[in-house]
């Protein structure tokens, strides 16, 4: 029977040793988890690349609404000037003082003995600044106010009083001024009339006469 001897064996041993060394077995290990790590931070790469694109259409998208929100407050501003104008004008004409529902009201105020010898009308205007819109905090906008008009009106009556017993009617006639319906509606039950003056007896054509005078104050009003 021949003898073989394998004069290789030593180096196949040498071989197979290091085909089974743990260090090369890691190596190949930190190769694999090196790989996964560059596929993780690639799908991360990727994943930002479109995380930038969308919020770039969002901020493009959110700027375009943020100009159409700013159009849309200017008009509704404007809006509110124009809407604040047209009442203003709307108030001055319905609530003018009218001379001739005032006349008439006079008209029908009559008390013995007492003569009206002139009628006084002292309008005055008060102008107030515009006030103008602000915007809070919360980037809304406080609307402002509109220059405005404060109006004030003071009629005053001069009569005279010749009756039997000067100053007696004085008080009747501003009773009857007072509850004139003209005068109740117009200075709002709040404002009375009020006697502004009133002169000492004098005589005309031979008859004792008192001359007064009785204000009536108009609630101030502003437009």
């Amino acid at each position: 029977m021949p003898i073989r001897i394998n004069l290789l064996s030593e180096a196949q041993a040498l071989e197979e040793l290091r085909r089974r060394d743990p260090v090369k077995r890691a190596t190949w290990g930190a190769v694999f988890l090196v790989c996964l790590l560059l596929a993780w931070w690639s799908s991360l790469w990727a994943k930002g690349v479109w995380a930038r694109t969308e919020l770039n259409r969002l901020e493009s998208q959110l700027a375009t609404r943020t100009n159409e929100y700013q159009q849309v407050l200017q008009n509704q501003q404007k809006l509110y000037d124009v809407a604040a104008k047209l009442e203003g004008l709307q108030q001055m004409a319905t609530n003018r003082l009218l001379y001739g529902t005032l006349l008439n009201a006079l008209q029908q105020t009559i008390v013995d003995d007492v003569q009206l010898l002139r009628l006084r009308a002292e309008q005055t205007y008060a102008y107030n600044d515009e006030i103008k819109p602000k915007t809070n905090a919360n980037d809304r906008i406080i609307p402002g106010k509109p220059a405005s008009v404060t109006e004030k009106i003071v009629v005053v009556l001069e009569a005279r009083d010749s009756g039997a017993n000067p100053g007696d009617q004085v008080n009747k006639f501003k009773r009857a001024v007072n509850e004139s319906p003209y005068f109740r509606a117009a200075l709002g039950g709040t404002n009375e009339v009020r006697l502004a003056s009133l002169s000492p007896p004098m005589f005309s054509d031979g008859k004792p006469t008192i001359q007064f005078a009785l204000e009536c104050r108009y609630p101030e009003k502003t437009r």
